[in-house]
């Protein structure tokens, strides 16, 4: 994985300060980085660490080029810079490009060059997989599903039935594609199975995080747009769209037929309710509610900020009286308006 630095420079396409020939073999944080590895600075909180740093060479921004005794890499965006370096430092093996002995592959699946299919996984009835496709030991592709072009799906994935996944998508392991939504009648004081008939679709460049669960469609699709990335323990509910190139973090739940734009972001533990309608390019803070539809773009939030455990309680007590403060309020209004009128 040795590059020098020069060849980093060219590929990334950064101003070189320094030795075009010094060997870089691994990435690292300023703090952690030894001889040989390459670093970045991105958040001036650690900008005291540069002078400490051993790292070979760091990548940063022209503001703070002056400030590296060493060699550096000069980009207008160091954070990128960083991420698309680190593709050149890339750990994970490649696939196989074999079926291994113990893989149930139907005989009607459609099996294309240069697949790798790990240890018991399983290949069900008329699955598609195309080319460059790797599928992880243990995982199950189910009957009708297809997996696109150089797609990874990694070990213990379980995609269902009718489910479609397009090209160069990465999905991590513990993942349930496909299960049934949550569809239920009132008989009599009894729930009656709503079957789920529609399937799911995820477009190219989608990348999927462990032990996430996206349901498929009740009667139409449950729709991933290209670009789309999900972080771990995600829940997307039947007939959720989401546009492309959104980001959603970890422990976010989104409740179903609700429509997400495209360029959104949800941080951390957000939750959506059900049949809302998120426009393009929102941003949603950490831990909020959203119970209704956002028509204009732009960051929300909701619930509220931490305090100290006695101040939260006088706050939440306030809370709750608002109602009545505010049917006050209104009561004297009326008698002001009274006596204005008199």
């Amino acid at each position: 994985m040795a590059q020098t630095l020069g060849a980093i420079a060219q590929f990334l396409q950064a101003e070189l300060k320094g030795d075009a020939d010094c060997i870089i073999t691994g990435l690292a944080t300023l703090s952690n980085a030894q001889s040989g590895q390459l670093s970045f600075l991105a958040n001036m909180a650690y900008r005291d660490q540069l002078s400490t740093s051993q790292a070979s060479a760091v990548i940063v921004h022209p503001k703070q080029a002056s400030d590296v005794k060493g060699n550096a890499l000069i980009l207008s965006n160091p954070y990128l810079g960083y991420a698309k370096v680190s593709a050149l430092f890339e750990t994970l093996p490649a696939g196989s490009q074999t079926i291994h002995p113990s893989a149930v592959v139907s005989e009607t699946a459609q099996i294309a060059e240069s697949v790798s299919i790990g240890a018991n996984a399983v290949i069900e009835d008329h699955a598609v997989l195309a080319k460059g496709a790797i599928i992880g030991a243990g995982s199950v592709v189910g009957v009708n599903s297809r997996v696109g072009k150089d797609s990874r799906i990694h070990q213990n994935v379980s995609i269902y039935h009718d489910v479609v996944i397009g090209e160069n998508a990465i999905i991590h392991s513990g993942t349930v594609i496909g299960s049934d939504g949550f569809g239920f009648a009132q008989d009599k004081g009894e729930w009656v199975k709503i079957h789920q008939i529609g399937g799911v679709l995820i477009g190219n460049d989608v990348e999927i995080g462990a032990n996430c669960a996206i349901d498929r469609g009740a009667l139409s699709d449950t729709q991933i747009g290209n670009g789309v990335k999900l972080d771990n323990f995600i829940q997307i509910a039947h007939n959720v769209e989401i546009g492309e190139k959104t980001a959603i973090a970890a422990g976010s739940m989104v409740a179903g037929s609700t429509k997400i734009g495209r360029n959104c972001t949800l941080a951390g533990g957000v939750g959506v309710t059900g049949h809302l309608t998120l426009i393009d390019g929102v941003h949603v803070t950490a831990m909020s509610l959203v119970t209704k539809s956002i028509s204009e773009p732009g960051s929300y939030s909701s619930g509220t900020a931490m305090s100290k455990t006695a101040d939260w309680r006088r706050s939440a007590a306030r809370f709750r009286q608002l109602d009545d403060l505010s049917k006050r309020l209104k009561s004297v209004e009326k008698s002001l308006q009274g006596s204005e009128q008199e």
